[in-house]
């Protein structure tokens, strides 16, 4: 069991899956440049563990650096890697932004341990589209991607694939996220998202507190049961554990092959007006929405198949949508009271 190191390990899901990490038994090193977290996000660790974990402020973009470092650390063994941007919307404004920083790192990350490394790779089911049947298994085609923040989790998923193609040294598993939300039971630690949250949840629980207004459904006319659009919300500590399991895979060799894709889900969907209606019952605040158009890019429902996960991973989401909502908004309560 080496030392592993998390990129972009004080944002939303790299801050769980260090504490995930560390209550498995593991010497971790963070890395993150702060782009789109909080240097608070270190204290707040520190309070949920007991120690600081060990920190280096690095910008994985900055070749000579990542190398540096890499030299100075030949104890880690293992890399997951969440840092990249990852706003849809900004990703479409500013592709070269996106493309620049999202393949930068990872292949500066790769070159820099000389492909000798076990490598988590956050992809997502972004991948997928508009799956023509569900629920999706990890075997359904990529299709074209809607974003550019989406088109560069398929290419890196290719140039992962063919890299390992050439590199029996380099071990890779990429976890395809449907729907990451929720927050730490300890409320320390959950979505900080900068400016107006791009995702559902964190707009629900400012909304909720007063921070913004009324929430839009966008669409209520979908092919779906109660006309919103569906998707697979997982709660961010199951899939912080799914980190660790994918690691403990590939160091025990129980790998297939070196290059494993898996899905990261609940294996069921829930649709927004769901969302709205679980939040509601579990928190006991009351949400304002209304109902607006469509918008552009959404796909219609979604959700994955995770059967090759529990098989093979030996892993499965445990937290339901009610932990989910009343996670998050204990969070949004911290931060009312405790503003980063």
């Amino acid at each position: 069991m080496g030392k592993i190191l998390v990129t972009g390990g004080t944002g939303f899901i790299g801050s769980h899956t260090a504490v995930e990490l560390i209550n498995a038994g593991y010497e971790i090193i963070l890395v993150d440049n702060f782009a789109n977290s909080d240097r608070k996000i270190l204290k707040q660790l520190e309070t949920i563990l007991g120690q600081q974990p060990e920190f280096t402020e690095l910008d994985l973009c900055d070749e000579a650096k990542v190398k540096e470092f890499a030299a100075a650390h030949p104890e880690i063994t293992g890399v997951i890697h969440f840092a990249a941007y990852k706003a849809v919307g900004e990703s479409v404004q500013q592709p070269l932004k996106y493309y620049r920083n999202n393949f930068y790192s990872l292949i500066n990350l790769i070159n820099a341990f000389d492909s000798k490394i076990d490598l988590v790779f956050s992809s997502s089911c972004t991948v997928y589209g508009q799956p023509d049947k569900l629920p999706v298994t990890e075997d359904a085609p990529v299709k074209k991607a809607e974003s550019p923040y989406g088109n560069t989790k398929q290419i890196a998923e290719e140039i992962l694939t063919e890299t390992c193609a050439v590199t029996p040294s380099l071990k890779v598993t990429s976890l395809r996220y449907f729907n990451p939300v929720g927050a730490h039971e300890s409320a320390l630690i959950g979505e900080l998202p900068i400016g107006v949250p791009q995702n559902l949840i964190p707009f629900i629980t400012q909304s909720a507190i007063g921070k913004r207004g009324p929430i839009t459904v966008y669409g209520n006319d979908y092919n779906t049961p109660d006309g919103s659009a569906i998707r697979d919300y997982i709660h961010v500590v199951d899939l912080a554990k799914a980190h660790v399991a994918a690691i403990k895979r590939m160091e025990n060799g129980q790998a297939t092959s070196n290059y494993e894709v898996f899905n990261l889900g609940t294996g069921k969907g829930t649709s927004v007006l769901e969302i709205i209606g679980a939040f509601e019952k579990s928190t006991g605040a009351q949400l304002n929405y209304t109902i607006g158009a469509r918008r552009e890019g959404d796909i219609e429902q979604v959700w994955g198949d995770v059967t090759k996960s529990a098989e093979q991973l030996n892993w499965k989401a445990e937290l339901d949508i009610n932990q989910m909502m009343s996670s998050a908004w204990a969070w949004e309560n911290y931060i009312k009271d405790n503003p980063f």
